[in-house]
């Protein structure tokens, strides 16, 4: 996960996870063949949820990371948000859903290029995506975590613990880990950019950082069959001297409101019923990541 994470899309921007090796590469033959989806309607609010309806299929754009959005080992895809994804069209009218794999520094220009037509992976809600894209109100809240050698021996459980007692920081490609590690004052060239978490877990097991940062979902998934790490508590770095919590939506086309609105109605009551929580647990969601967060809050208005 996570970036978070990421920078990188148009312009530098904090993202939240990056890619995994390989994981785009098992859905991407599928889909290289796909024309584009027609362009958008200028009618008021859009005219894409009646297209998608009238088509019986919803093309996702995802980044091919685990657990937010992927193609498993069969072939399938799955993850987080694919799996909200099928919920919510389904209810919507929309009975099939289609990936279409890219790299998460392509998912929003993929998106508003017409590729596809909902960005699925997890993706943060940030005020600068949020002047490319509208969102849907986030599905899970997120806080940041550190692969540290077992017994965390140099006691690393904040970016501000990192500064000062001079440690070895990675993080992975793109992450937003890197804007608050360099908010706390870790000099952005002595950060080791690896591609993700796996690396990140095998640069500590190797003595070549001394912590990694990751979201707190994806250091704890990939620490459990290690003998040599571990994962810290989860804790909210600091934005602007305040603790800031990420939030991972579902984006669309500017144009499109009436489909986000549609969205944002059945995701209500996907978490009303709890059904919400069902479908993230078995990705390694807790309770404690399920939130009641707007994105016009992480949109800054």
């Amino acid at each position: 996960m996570a970036s978070p994470r990421r920078i990188g899309e148009n312009r530098p921007v904090p993202t939240r996870r990056s890619l995994l090796a390989g994981v785009v590469a098992l859905g991407a033959p599928a889909v290289a063949g796909c024309s584009r989806v027609a362009t958008a309607s200028t009618t008021k609010g859009g005219d894409l949820l009646d297209r998608l309806r009238a088509q019986g299929v919803v093309r996702l754009g995802i980044a091919g990371e685990i657990p937010f959005g992927y193609i498993d080992r069969n072939g399938d895809l799955t993850g987080e948000a694919p799996e909200l994804a099928k919920a919510v069209f389904k209810r919507l009218g929309v009975r099939r859903v289609q990936p279409v794999p890219t790299e998460f520094g392509s998912l929003i220009p993929g998106l508003n290029s017409q590729q596809f037509d909902v960005v699925a992976a997890g993706m943060y809600v940030n005020p600068d995506r949020c002047e490319q894209v509208i969102f849907a109100d986030p599905d899970y809240r997120m806080l940041d975590s550190f692969i540290v050698r077992k017994g965390n021996p140099k006691g690393l459980h904040t970016y501000q613990d990192v500064v000062a007692k001079k440690a070895r920081f990675a993080t992975g490609t793109g992450y937003a880990e890197i804007q608050y590690a360099v908010e706390a004052g870790y000099r952005e060239s002595d950060i080791l950019v690896v591609p993700d978490q796996v690396a990140g877990l095998n640069a500590v097991e190797a003595g070549r950082a001394d912590v990694f940062a990751g979201t707190a979902l994806t250091t704890r998934e990939v620490v459990k069959k290690s003998r040599k790490a571990e994962a810290t508590k989860g804790f909210a770095p600091l934005v602007g001297g305040k603790p800031h919590v990420d939030g991972g939506a579902f984006a669309f086309r500017p144009a499109e409101t009436r489909l986000r609105d549609a969205f944002n109605v059945e995701l209500r009551k996907l978490k009303r019923s709890g059904e919400l929580f069902r479908i993230l647990r078995p990705f390694g969601f807790t309770e404690a990541e399920m939130t009641e967060l707007t994105a016009k809050e992480l949109c800054g208005g």
